[in-house]
């Protein structure tokens, strides 16, 4: 892996996970691709190392009616001149940026064929035993063992008589904030504000998700 050197200002989009589906390539292959409502988002509020001790630029995505928002949310956006920007995402920058406040990004920021970070909350699926959780083998189906999907022996009496840390259990499963990195752009409709990023992404249908630039990329080998 490759670090690729932070710009200015990594692109960073909030959206909505719509669903997955499939679109042939240019070689006229099949690929399952995720589709992503991202942007607009305009810009709320611009901080400076001067004002605020760090550079960053805050962005907004509308998922509530004014209405339904907090007084202070609404106030905040307010200064901006702008509503309803329930979702609000600060990207830092390395140095002063140069956008000002009411500046928009939509996917055009994006070229197809490049490669991006997808961060997300994944699924929630509750509390869960370890044949669920992390996938281990359980004991015999049948025959009498009564021993068939559970976690076994951990600790032992003696030696060492006790639980080492990290041993798996069974217990809440999902709803953890995930990043999928290097994921392919396969195309940008610009019109609608749709992504189609290859593969799988965090979260389920109508999830908020944050796309942004990615911050590493594969070398390729000589």
């Amino acid at each position: 892996m490759l670090r690729l050197p932070l710009s200015i200002m990594l692109h960073t989009l909030i959206g909505k996970k719509i669903g997955m589906t499939q679109v042939y390539d240019e070689e006229n292959r099949l690929v399952p691709v995720t589709v992503i409502e991202a942007g607009p988002c305009p810009v709320t509020q611009v901080k400076t190392e001067e004002t605020d001790g760090y550079n960053a630029v805050q962005i907004g995505y509308p998922r509530k009616k004014a209405k339904n928002m907090t007084a202070g949310q609404n106030g905040h956006l307010a200064k901006a001149s702008l509503e309803g920007l329930s979702a609000l995402r600060e990207v830092r920058c390395t140095e002063a940026p140069e956008n000002n406040i009411g500046d928009t990004f939509t996917v055009s920021a994006f070229a197809e064929g490049t490669t991006v970070d997808v961060v997300g909350v994944t699924k929630g699926r509750g509390f869960q035993g370890v044949v669920r959780r992390y996938n281990t083998k359980g004991g015999p189906a049948s025959h009498g063992s009564m021993f068939h999907r559970r976690i076994g022996s951990i600790g032992l009496c003696q030696d060492p008589g006790r639980v080492f840390k990290g041993q798996i259990m069974p217990g809440q499963m999902g709803d953890k904030r995930r990043t999928v990195q290097n994921l392919k752009v396969v195309k940008i409709y610009e019109d609608k504000n749709l992504i189609l990023i290859k593969g799988s992404t965090p979260g389920f249908n109508g999830s908020q998700v944050v796309i942004r630039t990615a911050k590493k990329t594969r070398v390729a080998k000589a």
